[in-house]
């Protein structure tokens, strides 16, 4: 945990900037879907004006009072930026017939709402584009907010290259895992106090409303792509491989701004997510940031993100640009060189230190990503999971491992009673390793009940204590969902990433996939059958082929050599309708209809509430 009190508390520079351009808020601050259920509540937040408690680390509760902010705001003359009403910005272009809207938030819910504060204040502008600046969730979700069904023809949709393929891989493939990660990354079930959820360092938390994707209609594939969208000049930067693998900054001209979308952010961001992603690539983010400094420079005045309070002033952006440039650059290369000489992750991580100057800068601080886990990250992009110690190549699976630690400690009771003694000592994380297996070793076991729950509660008492000492947002949701998962059983998630409108954004290669992902392969060992689909409103035809518990599919061109089992003429809605259990009416076929039934008995269902911190 790191010393607050080498911060400069007094500098008020990033509450002037959170401040600057405000227009007005949204009041009452909370958002609700059609049922009535509240999908986002920033007035939650209300506590925060107050000083920080010793339940929240000092350095973290101030960063929470600055994403807190809520309300419309101008950045410069024509762009405009709601903030605080989800977990990242809705910025909005002028246009000349309406507006653009940049990056339109997680839920359609909290997007409509932004869009109408919006209106409330510039008029009733129609949305006349809209870009996603990358492929993560809060980044595309609300986009059925701004530009509802049949109100989309004619507006462009801009993305960089390789948008869809990786919101989908991110948000169907492995979908499930990471939404229920998410509850802990994000802490959005937890209560909104100083003893609870307090933010996530990129801002509050996430809203739960409905997720949409509306597929991008044009694709920037390189560096210096120009493209006007209703009379705003826009030049675009292809930026890869950084926060996100598909992801691009853009500078408006004649505006004098610059949109960094999420590759430079006020404070460290990560390079691994603790919901789980693919590692992101430190040198190349490095990299691409110096390439914005220069490619772009001396061309803006102000410089705007998709989370967090723009940076006016160009020398001062530079200075920005270069400090998180630099933090990119050391911890990826600081990370080789101790790997270099033999460290692991973990042991680097206990050892390297920023230099001061990025140590002391608000903007570097690890509110999001953190060093520790950053830098583990980094070490696992170039030397994966395994650390070179045989002796961790073929360790026992946690439960079986747990149960052989706590035997060796003299039992379930002695090792509880030497975990209290590690709390007392202050030593709190081996406490939690301790207490954990513990946990992990007496699942389900009547003659330690009472241990177990003992040990349950302890547990949940430390991760307490970790939590509200933890300057990174998610680290301190983590520890607190975790110690409530404990107390009152699993909080399964709000957030839905396979809803029908992301499955319906989905190519038919990319839904083709999230099915096989999906068959239980044990039970299809013995399986031998093709079929065909034969799709009329895209004139093309997949052959599905289910062998030795492998689902694998290929575009046919032209007349097939061999027959399938059985073969399919129908729509793409006629194709969800089946996925979705409303069976074959409409729908031509031939051959034999038991092979469908067949390969939908071999789909399974993923559980979104699977246990994680206990067995």
């Amino acid at each position: 945990m790191s010393d607050p009190t080498a911060l400069a508390f007094d500098d008020t520079t990033d509450f002037d900037n959170a401040d600057r351009g405000f227009i007005a808020a949204l009041s009452p601050a909370v958002v609700k879907d059609a049922q009535g259920e509240v999908v986002y509540d920033n007035d939650a937040y209300a506590f925060l004006a107050g000083q920080c408690p010793d339940t929240a680390h000092p350095s973290l509760w101030r960063q929470a009072q600055l994403c807190a902010r809520q309300g419309l705001y101008e950045v410069t003359t024509g762009i405009y930026q709601v903030r605080g009403l989800d977990l990242s910005n809705m910025t909005l272009v002028e246009g000349e017939r309406g507006v653009i809207v940049i990056d339109p938030l997680i839920s359609a819910e909290t997007a409509s709402a932004a869009l109408a504060l919006y209106r409330a204040h510039r008029g009733d502008r129609p949305v006349t584009g809209l870009i996603y600046t990358h492929s993560h969730g809060d980044h595309f979700g609300g986009g059925r907010g701004v530009l509802p069904h049949g109100t989309e023809a004619g507006v462009p949709i801009l993305a960089p290259a390789g948008f869809l393929e990786h919101a989908v891989s991110e948000n169907v493939y492995a979908g499930n895992a990471m939404t229920r990660r998410a509850v802990f990354m994000y802490g959005d079930r937890l209560p909104k106090a100083p003893d609870g959820q307090i933010g996530a360092g990129l801002g509050m938390t996430t809203s739960t409303g409905t997720i949409t994707l509306i597929p991008p209609t044009v694709d920037i594939t390189e560096t210096g792509q120009e493209e006007t969208v209703d009379g705003v000049r826009i030049v675009f930067q292809l930026t890869p491989g950084t926060e996100a693998p598909a992801e691009m900054n853009f500078l408006f001209p004649e505006l004098r701004a610059l949109c960094l979308a999420e590759n430079a952010t006020h404070n460290m961001h990560n390079i691994l997510t603790l919901r789980g992603a693919v590692v992101r690539d430190a040198r190349i983010w490095a990299r691409y940031l110096d390439e914005t400094v220069n490619y772009f420079d001396g061309r803006y005045d102000v410089a705007f993100a998709s989370h967090h309070w723009p940076t006016w002033g160009h020398d001062e952006v530079v200075t920005f640009l270069h400090a998180q440039r630099d933090l990119y650059a050391y911890l990826h290369d600081q990370t080789l060189r101790l790997l270099n000489d033999g460290l692991t992750g973990p042991e680097i991580a206990e050892v390297l230190q920023l230099p001061p100057a990025l140590e002391r800068a608000w903007h570097a601080r690890g509110y999001y990503g953190s060093l520790s886990h950053n830098v583990k990250a980094i070490y696992q992009r170039y030397l994966g999971w395994f650390d070179g110690n045989v002796a961790h190549l073929w360790e026992h699976p946690p439960v079986e491992l747990a149960r052989r630690y706590v035997d060796v400690a003299g039992g379930p009771e002695q090792a509880l009673t030497k975990a209290r003694a590690y709390v007392d000592e202050g030593d709190l994380r081996f406490a939690a390793t301790l207490l954990n297996h513990i946990v992990f070793a007496t699942p389900g076991n009547d003659r330690d009940t009472a241990t177990a729950a003992a040990a349950r509660e302890a547990l949940a008492d430390v991760y307490d204590r970790l939590g509200r000492g933890a300057e990174n947002g998610p680290w301190r949701n983590f520890y607190l969902a975790s110690a409530a998962e404990l107390r009152h059983g699993v909080a399964p998630a709000h957030i839905d990433t396979g809803g029908a409108e992301m499955i319906a954004a989905l190519t038919t290669t990319m839904l083709l996939d999230s099915i096989a992902i999906r068959i239980d392969g044990p039970a299809a060992w013995d399986d031998d059958l093709t079929i065909d689909l034969v799709l009329t409103d895209e004139q093309s035809r997949h052959r599905l082929t289910l062998h030795h518990g492998a689902l694998t599919h290929r575009q046919l061109r032209g007349k097939p050599k061999r027959d399938a089992g059985l073969t399919l003429r129908l729509s793409r809605a006629q194709l969800f309708g089946i996925l979705s259990g409303k069976g074959l009416d409409g729908v031509w076929t031939e051959g034999d209809k038991t092979l469908l039934e067949h390969l939908l008995s071999r789909v399974t269902t993923p559980d979104p509430s699977f246990p994680i911190v206990t067995p």
